[in-house]
């Protein structure tokens, strides 16, 4: 059965913007490059499982950013630069901050209902490696206990084709 399914990739002022006025749901950020073989494999595997499109429409507002991108990203006001962008594979400053300087692609950042940072999980993973994550987040799992503990109890609906 083809998947008409996909994810709402929003920019990062849409989903902050949203998250402003609707402050339901927490803020996934999919911190990518174009060179990135990896990145392009968790788009045609992890991103395109029906499973994980649900929970991410349901969860989180979306956003896809590219690490290298040479736009102004503004956040409450303050614009955000690539402050090099005639150089190839110059970083964006949003992505050095969210990242916290720790630039590996593709990373998924974890922002709660006030933007806050929650954590970082870098690497590309499958579906359903990538399940009990957002279920850990979207379900304030961290608050309550160690991922360890979390990740050995869940039970997802993936079903794995990798």
């Amino acid at each position: 059965p083809t998947n008409n399914l996909k994810i709402e990739w929003l920019s990062f002022e849409k989903a902050i913007e949203l998250n402003k006025n609707y402050p339901k749901k927490k803020i996934f950020v999919d911190v990518y490059t174009d060179w990135c073989g990896w990145c392009k494999k968790m788009d045609a595997t992890t991103f395109s499982n029906i499973e994980i499109i649900r929970y991410i429409k349901e969860n989180f507002y979306a956003v896809k950013l590219n690490a290298e991108s040479k736009d102004t990203i503004v956040v409450d006001g303050k614009p955000f630069y690539n402050l090099n962008p005639q150089n190839t594979r110059s970083t964006h400053q949003l992505a050095e901050i969210l990242l916290n300087n720790k630039m590996s692609y593709p990373s998924y950042v974890f922002l709660d209902e006030l933007a806050r940072p929650i954590f970082v999980v870098p690497g590309y993973m499958t579906a359903a490696n990538f399940e009990p994550v957002l279920n850990y987040v979207a379900e304030n799992m961290y608050y309550k206990m160690p991922w360890e503990v979390f990740q050995k109890q869940f039970k997802g609906k993936v079903q794995e084709k990798e």
